[in-house]
């Protein structure tokens, strides 16, 4: 900005009484200072140095304007060290979304750890499944599940999870196991949010549309019905991978299984990221790496 062409020049030349010196100070030529000076005379219509073959001194006009100058820099200072303070000690409100049961299980109990680590962090965080327009809702982060599609925001992969398809061995024991995706319709599926079950057959993605007596939005409620052999769920591994550790699940139709989805945080493209934000970011990278 015009106004602020100069500025540095004449403090350095009026701290230094020498405007080779002031060239050295900001690792520039004489000339250069010289004539930055010069133009910010002629833009003040003011004379700021008496120049001597010996000695270069501040005019009246000049010392009030250096004092002046002299705030102005002592603040941009003052306003760099705040931002370098603000990368050692994050502070202020980190507003984010992220999706209800993988945000409880998951991400919170990070963002909590993190606040205790840096108490002057606020944080409000909006936990559902609905995919919340980050610029409209004002939010800093976005933790995403899956596939994200087209858009404008910048992403940062955290995890990854893996979508597993199984059944109680009692359920098994009297229905059968499934061993091609179209067998699938002969058998009673629990479903979620989506009646369509994807999978990979023959290198391409395959949906299936699935029908069955329980549909609820509740993974750790389907996960329970398939547990008491209601039917066949589809969930991800966090939902599912103690009950099949316990052998309370088994996976079915294995080699038809998803490759791994990223598990992702977003933010928006055309907003900088703060040094808070950034650090929690790296945080959850860290914490859900695998």
């Amino acid at each position: 900005m015009m106004q602020w062409e100069g500025i540095s020049e004449f403090v350095a030349v009026a701290e230094t009484e020498s405007f080779t010196a002031a060239g050295k100070r900001l690792s520039i030529s004489t000339a250069q200072v010289s004539r930055q000076v010069s133009q910010l005379e002629d833009r003040l219509s003011t004379k700021l140095f008496y120049r001597t073959t010996r000695k270069v001194a501040l005019t009246e006009e000049g010392a009030v304007y250096y004092r002046h100058c002299r705030q102005v820099l002592n603040g941009l200072d003052d306003a760099e060290r705040a931002i370098s303070s603000l990368k050692d000690k994050p502070q202020g409100l980190i507003k984010m979304t992220a999706p209800v049961t993988y945000g409880e299980t998951h991400i919170m109990p990070i963002v909590i750890a993190f606040m205790a680590q840096y108490p002057q962090v606020e944080v409000q965080c909006e936990l559902t499944n609905q995919r919340l327009d980050l610029i409209d809702g004002g939010f800093d982060l976005a933790i995403r599940l899956g596939q994200l599609g087209d858009s404008s925001m910048m992403a940062k992969r955290l995890s990854s999870r893996r979508q597993y398809v199984c059944a109680a061995p009692s359920y098994i024991a009297t229905y059968g196991a499934p061993y091609s995706l179209s067998e699938l319709s002969q058998h009673n599926c629990l479903i979620g949010s989506q009646s369509q079950w994807q999978f990979i057959e023959q290198g391409k993605v395959k949906n299936i549309k699935v029908q069955g007596s329980l549909h609820c939005s509740s993974g750790f409620s389907l996960l329970d019905a398939a547990i008491r052999g209601l039917g066949i769920v589809q969930l991800p591994d966090y939902y599912v991978s103690q009950a099949l550790t316990e052998g309370k699940l088994m996976v079915l139709l294995e080699p038809f299984q998803q490759s791994k989805e990223g598990i992702w945080a977003l933010y928006p493209h055309n907003r900088h990221l703060s040094p808070k934000v950034r650090l929690l970011v790296d945080k959850l990278a860290d914490e859900l790496a695998e």
